[in-house]
Parts: structure tokens; C-alpha cells; sequence
């Protein structure tokens, strides 16, 4: 039992508690979320709650709040120790919480995962409950989807219907969960209207069209393509007799109107359709202006004749795509693939002896199947939307990632579609086994055209033949210079977009073997760069020597809150009203890093009565020990790193300590990494504990020193023969008297500026642009792998921190370029919105390809297709330009709407995969310049 609101619990005797501590929460919901997550079963529990409240337990128990660290503004919020939270609220996620009953609670709808809200087992909630209350509880349960690679997801949204009665057309929204029967529904159904099993019969109703009867039975809502706030009709029985209906067989069942394969036919056109008429539907004619298909055919996707007839004058491939409820993304992705023309020449025709059933790899030919009825159907005449639900429910069930009704990333589905096509289309029925050789220093081309035929000889599909390329990867060892060569097959080209966006940050630097004062430096660096280019800047600022290395760390609240330990850390993990240091140190991997914290006496009156309590104040300080140390040397090393602190008229010589290291120098110290940066332990991992100390009786110090851990709560005062062993780092309390206060000048340890003052009025930058060329030479750059990408050297033995150079061998007919707008890291979830300025003609990619042949094909390619996206992280929108290639004119294609465009108006900073195909050499093509003479 507990005592609301209070934090306090009662143990199972009645007797009160004391709260239980950050540390012992942590303890116990990390425990019981590794337990359900060793768990996992369908039909468990998981909690929702809002992501607001989370962050500020996780920030009250200590724990780094990683992927949690956003708001709904996309804004880092403050890591800064907090205090308790308060009630769990979860006000800020539900839609309707004054006016519903608990049952019917509803989220707001598009929230983010890690952003807006958080899964926990329910374990894990009743233990928070328990301790905070509050609420409301958002219990929803864990369900299995898909039929290839099965996966468990939490259905935070339940499936949404909107019941109509017939009789007197109202409307009942209910419910349910996507894995519930149909049998379910009417059941749910029938007791709502009160009406008995069997006199009623429910219809999907979607787009108030009567598309086929919901059959009472346990299949699942799921499988029955229904979708998220999709209407479904009620009809009841009266004397005996139902309502008319239409579009019924003898037994009450709506008409199969979906041929399962392509029609086949003896009298095909190239480019078009192979249709039981010899006519086919024309994509390279003007454009047509008439709506062919009725509104009732059209929007039921399933409901397509392939059977019907167009003349070569008909307009097709303008048919938009409508949205099924955050659809936006797939339908993007599509209007580009099916708007590809080696794909649209493909599946116009029959390709079904090309299906591939058998592949474990694949999806039973359904994907490809799914795909090529969609294509048709948009390459159909007419401009009436297609409701794409069937090719929906086939990508939910072999992609389960992409079930639901959330956003997703375009250029992901692209990703599963291609693979999944090649697959399904796959040629190659039994894949023979290759055994990798070395190259044996072959020439390239030698081992590029070797890898091509094992590749191809597993690997052949449309997708192959159109849309893959090849790369050479050359990997050099930093220990042995080994190089290893591959050449490898690629789909797309993943760029990064590099950023020309700088920041000024302001870093105070202390010199840790105190040879002068701390001095504060403001540097120019890439505003969305590492810590490695912090360091840098500082230290061709300051003058850093070869054997010198910086250590980052953040000081808050007199102690330092973390150091940057990783080169790779994101800058934007530093904001500007926090306060970075630099802690200048030699490169020596024999000493050990010495922490000084500052603690003195202030003094107050309480009740009259005079009183005085020990804080913690200055900025810490850090130096180094060599080997083992004793009390007496950790004195030096603080009197040393003080030195540069002295008042003048107390600087003697019988001030300042007679002895220096063996070395001469007091500034040799930390540890270097194999990255070149400096090592040492995250803040936290070492406390009294690691450090080995044993007391003698000896004199007492200058200064009075104690060994303290790391939050500072333990100490042990440090006499001249105390004896210091560990290879930990060592973090020492000074406790400030009236002696150091008149023998130094704490002053210079004082207000450290922050790394941007903020308040002030900022102008206004210029949009950053950048070119295609200069994504693609920064994607083909040679650059260190990173650290969790370690390569195993078979020379070495050990796996290794190689470097990477990719060059482009082989270009395929269809080049993607995948922009890498969004990036994910520990601290910040990130959109770019950088105008990428990429040519429309002539993409000459000649300098690009080391193959010395060429395969005698041409490098310049021309834009056909555009998948964009617009706005921030969650709330954005996708659409699609595409080129209708005979035509030669481009369109907008924004769901169900589609609208003529301007080549002038597709280039915007939206622009998030791009698609090209190959020019022939022929014509130069009008508009940009180039480097060939080319044309479609």
C-alpha cells in the first residue's frame, strides 16, 4: 500500500518507510523491464505515458534520458539534476480525457514514440503508479505482425471504425484491435444496437461505397484491409428480407473482381498492357483530360478490369493515390517507382513466368503481384484516385515495421519495395554457392567483373538489371596497413548532406601543469559537427603541440557534470547556456588524471543563532599523477595547477613547494586512445571503491585535501604518506581556509562564460545550399570507421579502427539518390532542410567512376522523379514530382491530387530521394549545361 502523492511506502508490516532513493528506482524498473523484455508474448501489457513526465523521472533517478531527451518542439531539454516529479500526468497525450469514460480514452493522434510518449511493461507502471499515482493508465497490448519476419509491436492506436446504420444513417464510432475476428465486430455490433446474431450484415463502406461484405467469421480485422477511421455499413433483416444490394452472386456475396495474375494474352504492345483486345493503355501520349473510371470503380482498388479499353490518345499515369491515414510516405515512394519507365515497360507486360515463389527470400510472388496490379491500374486511362488498401495490407504483412497508421520514412519503404521486387522477380530459382577469394593483388577490374557474375549469377531480376551498381570499398589498417578490396552491389546512394550552417562557441582553458591562467576562447565550428572539430579549433587556437591533447567537460553547478569522452559526439549535444571547459594535458598513457573540487565554509545565522555549512564552489580543476602516488605528491601536483592563482605579494620562494617530478615537467599526463583523443571512464563508473588507499601515520598537509568519489558524498582526509594506488582516475576535495584565500586569487576561478550569451538579437542566416557533387564527394571521402564499426584485420588478428574509401565501379540505368536529411544521435533527433541544388539534365558522373572500360555506357543521367518531404520530425508530409518521359512535362503528385508543375518549380530544399535514369548519347538535352551530349 502506499500513501498518495506522498512518495513514501508502507513496508508489507504496516510499518512506514523512508522514500526509496533515485538510485533504488532505477534499480527496480530497469529489473523489471529487462524481465518483460525476456518476456515477450503476445497480449501483454504495455502502459503508454507521456514522455513529458518520463523524462523528468529519468532526469530525477539520473539516468541518461538518451532518445527521450526531446520535446514536442524538437528542443534538447536541460539534463540538470531535478527534483521529484510530480503525479504521473499523461493530460498532454489524450485527446478527449475531461469528457470520456477511462475505457475510451484516445491519444492524440501522430504522436511520436521517444518524442511524445514512452512504452513501459506493466510491471513497470504499477511500480510507478504506486510510488507517483496519477494517470490516466493507457494500458494497450502487445500484438504479433507479419508473415514472413514476425515482430511484437504495441498497438498504441487501436483500429478506428465509424459503424453507419442503414436504417437511419447515424454514426457510432468503435474500437478494436487489429488482430480482433470479424466475428468480434459483430458481436461488438450487435449488442451496441441491441439486435439479434444473424439478422444483421455489415459492409465495408469505404469511401461510402459498398466494397465487399464483412463475412462473420475469425478472420481478422486486419487481414480484412479495413482502414483507420474508415466507415463500415450495418444492414438488418426485416420479415425475412435484406435491403437491395448490388454487385451480388446467388449465395449474397459481392463478386471476385481481382484477377490473382496478370491477364495473359498472345497479342501484346510493347510498353503497354497485354490485354485479351490487342489495345493497351499508352504512357508516353498527351495528356488526357477526361475521368474514364467511374467514381464507384476507382476508388475500389480491387475492383479493377483489366479488361477495359483505351486508345493511344488516353492519358495515363495520372491517377493520384489516396491517403489511408498518414499514407503520404508510400504513396510518394510509389508515384516514383511506378512513374520509373523500365519498370512501367515491365509490368504492363506479362511477367508472370518471372515470379519467383519458391525464394525463401521472398514474398511468394505476392509483393510483385500486389505491385504490378497497382501499376496498372495507375497506368490505367483516367485521373481518378486508386485507394491503394490491397498493396497496404501486403506491405503490413511482410514489413510489419510499416503496419499501423504512424508516418514513416519514404526512402525506407523504397528501400523493402526494391528488395522485395527483386526477390519475388528473382530469375535465379536455385543460387549456386561462391566462395570469397582475395584479390591477390588482381588487377580491379579482374575481381570487379568476378564479383559482377557471382552476383548476378544468384541475383537476377528486373530490379538487377535496371537499378543495382556496383562500388568498390577499400579498408586500410592504422596498424599494419593491410588493404582489403571488395566491390560490392548498391540499390541507392545514401548522401550525406555536408553542412555549411557554423556556430561561435566560448571554451575556457586551463593549463594543467598550471604555467598560466585560465584563458577563454571563442571558435568558429560546423554547427552540426563533432567534439573532434571543437578540439580542433581550440587547439589551433591555442597552439596545441602534438604531444598535448584537450579533454572536454561540462562544468555545472561547481563540478563536472560529464566529459565529452567520445571525438564523435554530436555538438549539438552543447547548448549555449552551459559552461565547456578545457582541460589542456600531455599525451602520456602512464599517468593519471588528478580531479580537484573546491569546497569552502559559508557562514549564516539561523534563528539568531550562528551557524556555517561546507559548499562546493570554483571551477574544478584537473592535472595528473605519475604512478603511484602518495599524499605528498598529490599536494605537489595541487599546489603546481594552483600556482598560476598566487597573489603577488605572497609569491616567495618558500611558498612554492621544492619538489618537481622526476620529469622535470608537471605536464605529461592522461591517457591517449586508439582514436587520438583523451581516454577516461564515463563520469560515474569510478568511486571509492576503485581507488586502493591505505593510511599511515604521517604529518599533516599544507592543504587540506580528502579523497572523495564522484558525487562527492564520501571523503577521507589525505595525510603526507596516504598511499594512492589505482589506474582510475583520482578526485580530491579542497577545503578553501583563510590561508588560500589570502595566497590566491580565487577570482580567476570564478563566473565562467557560458558557451553562447543568449538574450542577444540574432540575425537572420542565409538559407545553406549545397551541390549534389559535393554530397556525393563527401559520401566517397575516405574517413576512419567509427568506433562501433570496428574491422577485423586478418593480418592483425584484432579487429580495427580501418578507414574507408568508397568509389563508384558500375552505375545502373535507374540512379537513387537517398538525401540524409534526418539524423538520429544519442542527445538530438534532427531534420536538415538544406536546399540540395541538383541538375534536372545532364548529371555528368563521368570523374566519379574509377572502371577504366566504362562497360561502354554513358555517365549522364537525367531527373525523372522526386520523392519530397516537408516540415520537421513526426508532423511532416511527403509528396512526389514525376516526369512523364514522352511527354516531357512534370507533375505534382499529392495523394489523390495531381497538378501540372514547372521544371523551374521542382528544384526546392524538400527534395528527399532523387530518381534518374541513364541518357542515351545522342541530342544534348536544353536547360543545364553538361559535360556530354545526351538524351532519353
Amino acid at each position: 500500500m502506499t500513501i498518495p502523492d506522498s512518495g513514501y511506502m508502507m513496508e508489507e508490516n504496516g510499518v512506514m518507510g523512508i522514500p526509496l532513493t533515485p538510485e533504488e528506482e532505477k534499480r527496480i524498473v530497469t529489473e523489471l523491464t529487462n524481465e518483460a523484455e525476456s518476456n515477450l508474448k503476445e497480449g501483454n501489457l504495455y502502459y503508454v505515458v507521456s514522455n513529458r513526465w518520463f523524462t523528468s523521472w529519468q532526469k530525477f533517478t539520473g539516468q541518461d534520458a538518451g532518445d527521450y531527451l526531446l520535446d514536442n518542439s524538437q528542443t534538447l531539454v536541460s539534463s540538470k539534476p531535478v527534483d521529484r516529479p510530480g503525479p504521473i500526468d499523461n493530460s498532454d497525450i489524450v485527446l478527449n480525457g475531461n469528457e470520456s469514460e477511462i475505457d475510451d480514452l484516445e491519444l492524440h493522434r501522430n504522436l511520436i514514440e521517444g518524442c511524445d510518449y514512452v512504452l513501459v511493461p506493466q510491471q513497470v507502471w504499477e511500480k510507478l503508479y504506486d510510488w507517483y499515482k496519477g494517470g490516466p493508465a493507457l494500458p494497450r497490448k502487445l500484438i504479433s505482425q507479419g508473415d514472413v519476419n514476425k515482430q511484437f509491436n504495441v498497438e498504441v492506436y487501436p483500429l478506428c471504425l465509424k459503424l453507419i446504420d442503414s436504417r437511419d444513417h447515424s454514426q457510432t464510432v468503435i474500437r478494436f484491435s487489429k488482430k480482433a475476428s470479424l466475428h468480434d465486430l459483430y458481436e461488438r455490433v450487435c449488442t451496441i444496437k441491441g439486435i439479434e446474431p444473424g439478422k444483421a450484415r455489415i459492409w465495408d463502406y469505404f469511401n461510402k461505397q459498398k466494397q465487399s461484405m464483412l463475412e462473420d467469421s475469425n478472420q481478422t480485422l486486419e487481414k480484412s484491409e479495413l482502414q483507420m477511421d474508415q466507415e463500415i455499413l450495418l444492414e438488418i433483416q426485416f420479415d425475412g428480407l435484406w435491403p437491395p444490394g448490388f454487385g451480388m452472386d446467388s449465395t449474397g456475396n459481392e463478386l471476385a473482381l481481382v484477377p490473382i495474375e496478370p491477364s495473359r494474352s498472345s497479342v501484346t504492345i510493347a510498353g503497354g498492357p497485354a490485354l485479351s483486345n490487342g489495345h493497351s493503355t499508352s504512357y508516353g501520349s498527351s495528356f488526357y483530360h477526361a475521368n474514364t473510371l467511374s467514381s464507384g470503380s476507382a476508388d475500389k482498388e480491387d475492383a479493377f478490369d483489366i479488361s477495359r479499353t483505351a486508345t493511344k490518345a488516353d492519358r495515363g499515369g495520372l491517377a493520384g493515390l489516396q491517403n489511408l491515414g498518414n499514407t503520404c510516405f508510400m504513396n510518394s515512394s510509389l508515384q516514383c517507382l511506378v512513374h520509373t519507365p523500365p519498370l512501367v515497360e515491365y509490368f504492363l507486360q506479362d511477367y508472370t513466368d518471372e515470379i519467383n515463389k519458391q525464394n525463401p527470400l521472398g514474398l511468394h510472388g505476392e509483393l510483385a503481384l500486389a505491385f504490378g496490379e497497382l501499376l496498372r491500374k495507375l497506368w490505367s486511362c483516367g485521373r481518378t484516385p486508386i485507394a491503394p488498401r490491397a498493396f497496404k495490407g501486403k506491405v503490413a504483412r511482410f514489413a510489419p515495421q510499416f503496419s499501423g497508421f504512424n508516418q514513416h520514412d519514404s526512402q525506407e519503404l523504397l528501400a523493402f519495395l526494391l528488395d522485395g521486387l527483386h526477390e519475388d522477380l528473382n530469375r535465379v530459382k536455385q543460387k549456386p554457392y561462391f566462395e570469397a577469394t582475395d584479390t591477390d593483388g588482381r588487377p580491379d577490374e579482374e575481381v570487379a567483373d568476378e564479383c559482377w557474375r557471382y552476383h548476378k549469377a544468384r541475383n537476377d531480376s528486373i530490379i538487377v538489371d535496371v537499378c543495382q551498381g556496383q562500388y568498390k570499398s577499400t579498408l586500410v589498417c592504422p596498424a599494419c596497413n593491410k588493404i582489403s578490396i571488395t566491390f560490392d552491389p548498391f540499390m541507392y546512394l545514401s548522401l550525406p548532406l555536408p553542412s555549411t550552417v557554423t556556430r561561435t562557441m566560448t571554451v575556457t582553458l586551463f593549463l594543467g601543469d598550471g604555467s598560466a591562467l585560465p584563458m577563454p576562447y571563442t571558435v568558429t565550428v560546423l554547427k552540426h559537427g563533432s567534439c573532434k572539430d571543437l578540439s580542433m579549433a581550440l587547439g589551433t587556437a591555442c597552439g596545441l603541440r602534438s604531444d598535448e591533447t584537450l579533454l572536454l567537460a561540462e562544468v555545472y553547478e561547481h563540478g563536472i557534470f560529464r566529459f565529452f569522452d567520445s571525438p564523435l559526439e554530436p555538438l549539438p549535444s552543447i547548448k549555449d547556456d552551459e559552461c565547456i571547459v578545457a582541460y589542456r594535458l600531455p599525451k602520456r598513457a602512464d599517468l593519471t588524471r588528478l580531479e580537484i573540487v573546491h569546497r569552502h565554509i559559508e557562514k549564516f545565522l539561523p534563528d539568531n543563532l550562528k551557524g556555517s555549512e561546507r559548499k562546493l564552489f570554483l571551477t574544478p580543476l584537473v592535472t595528473y599523477l605519475e604512478g603511484p602516488q602518495t599524499g605528498a605528491d598529490i599536494e605537489l601536483a595541487v599546489s603546481t595547477v594552483l600556482s598560476p592563482f598566487k597573489r603577488e605579494t605572497y609569491c616567495s620562494p618558500t611558498s612554492i613547494p621544492s619538489r618537481i617530478n622526476e620529469n622535470g615537467s608537471a605536464s605529461e599526463s592522461i591517457v591517449e586512445s586508439t582514436d587520438g583523443c583523451a581516454s577516461h571512464p564515463e563520469l560515474g563508473n569510478h568511486s571509492m571503491d576503485n581507488v586502493e588507499v591505505e593510511e599511515m601515520s604521517g604529518m599533516e598537509l599544507t592543504f587540506q585535501l580528502f579523497l572523495t568519489d564522484d558525487k562527492v558524498l564520501n571523503c577521507r582526509p589525505i595525510l603526507e604518506d596516504t598511499h594512492v594506488k589505482t589506474g582510475q582516475p583520482v578526485k580530491v576535495m579542497l577545503d578553501w581556509t583563510d590561508k588560500e584565500n589570502e595566497l590566491y586569487d580565487s577570482n580567476y576561478l570564478k563566473n565562467l562564460p557560458e558557451v553562447r550569451k543568449t538574450g542577444l538579437t540574432m540575425k537572420k542566416t542565409k538559407q545553406e545550399a549545397v551541390s549534389l557533387f559535393s554530397c556525393l564527394d563527401s559520401f566517397l571521402k575516405e574517413e576512419p570507421l567509427g568506433p562501433d564499426d570496428m574491422w577485423y584485420c586478418p593480418r592483425c588478428k584484432e579487429h580495427r579502427q580501418a578507414t574507408k574509401k568508397l568509389d563508384l565501379w558500375r552505375l545502373p540505368d535507374i540512379l537513387v539518390f537517398h538525401l540524409k536529411r534526418f539524423s538520429y544521435s544519442r542527445y538530438l533527433k534532427n531534420k536538415l532542410d538544406t536546399f540540395v541544388n541538383f541538375p534536372i539534365h545532364n548529371l555528368d558522373l563521368s570523374k566519379y567512376v574509377k572502371c577504366n572500360d566504362g562497360f561502354g555506357q554513358s555517365h549522364v543521367y537525367e531527373l525523372y522523379a522526386i520523392s519530397n518531404h516537408y516540415g520537421g520530425l513526426g508532423g511532416g508530409h511527403y509528396s512526389a514530382y514525376a516526369k512523364l518521359v514522352d511527354e516531357d512535362r512534370w507533375y505534382h503528385f499529392d495523394d489523390s491530387h495531381v497538378s501540372p508543375v514547372s521544371e523551374g518549380d521542382i528544384k526546392t530544399s524538400a527534395a528527399y530521394v532523387l530518381f534518374y535514369q541513364r541518357a542515351k548519347v545522342g541530342h544534348a538535352e536544353s536547360g543545364e549545361p553538361s559535360q556530354g551530349q545526351v538524351n532519353i
